[in-house]
């Protein structure tokens, strides 16, 4: 008995269509890992003064930069004015007098330029191929240092201008401008790096935020009220060492041991050359080893 297969009467209509929607070869330079991390350094630092992004988000990184300029406007025209032959403040003092104001910066950007990345598991770029972890730590790193220090050298910029337009001794104001440039490069690499390991530990922005004032403010706090402390207990050789677990200390120490700034506090005083060397690699130590936990951060995470 054979059994007999119906044959359709009628072929199905081919529906097959061929679509150029205009994807063509790249035949252009290979720019490498060198291109990839300068445009996530570039990406990251306008994303530190909100462009690129939002008009809400460019509000508070803006102000708080008009804030920072603000003293500096009001200090050169005063001098102007009343022809001062100095600057009624030092280069290498105002960063350390706007200290909150950086903290609030950095507290809202650090967290900011790690977090959402961690959150989401990407970044606002494409790569042609996937990112070393090296040029993405390099890269944010790099990026918040920088945005710290366009913070902090303009209105030292700004004082520089109003010391010449008050027609100032040139080389003093020079070298002095240069010793306050030198000073905050020194805060933007320090702060720059503990801001983003504390917004690094977690993926969620209100953490960070919280994590890098408590940092700053609680160690800074802490080291003053002990430092007054030792003060009134007549305790001097305690004080120098206390200033090295704190940030804003550390470079309040460095920069008086050896760029000839006035202390913080010029009651207590401050740190010799030979403390001042310790101070120095103290902070160099913070910078190194915040850039290694960041390396270890996301060996851990991944990107």
């Amino acid at each position: 008995m054979s059994t007999q297969i119906p044959q359709p009467s009628q072929a199905a209509p081919d529906t097959t269509r061929i679509h150029n929607i205009g994807y063509r070869s790249y035949d252009g330079p290979r720019l490498g890992r060198a291109y990839a991390r300068r445009s996530l350094f570039s990406q990251s630092l306008r994303g530190a003064y909100g462009l690129g992004r939002s008009a809400k988000s460019k509000v508070l990184p803006m102000l708080l930069a008009g804030v920072m300029c603000v003293p500096a406007l009001i200090i050169v025209a005063v001098a102007v004015a009343t022809k001062q032959t100095k600057l009624s403040i030092e280069y290498t003092q105002y960063a350390i007098f706007l200290q909150v104001v950086i903290g609030i910066y950095l507290a809202s950007q650090a967290p900011q330029s790690v977090s959402r990345d961690l959150r989401f598991r990407t970044v606002p770029l494409y790569f042609s191929r996937p990112i070393e972890r090296a040029d993405y730590v390099l890269a944010k790193f790099g990026a918040m240092a920088s945005a710290l220090f366009i913070l902090t050298a303009v209105p030292l910029l700004i004082m520089w201008i109003g010391s010449m337009l008050a027609k100032m001794d040139f080389a003093e104001q020079t070298k002095m401008f240069g010793q306050g440039i030198v000073s905050v490069a020194l805060l933007s690499l320090l702060f720059g790096g503990i801001g983003l390991v504390m917004a690094a530990l977690t993926p969620r922005r209100g953490f960070g935020v919280a994590a890098v004032i408590g940092v700053l403010t609680i160690s800074y706090g802490a080291v003053s009220t002990l430092m007054g402390i030792a003060y009134a207990t007549e305790n001097p050789g305690a004080i120098e060492w206390l200033g090295l677990f704190s940030p804003i200390t550390l470079i309040d120490g460095v920069q008086t041991a050896f760029l000839g700034a006035p202390p913080m506090f010029p009651e207590l005083g401050g740190p010799g050359a030979g403390v001042g060397v310790v101070y120095l690699l103290t902070v160099l130590a913070l910078i190194a080893g915040s850039y290694g936990i960041l390396m270890r951060r996301y060996r851990k995470v991944g990107l």
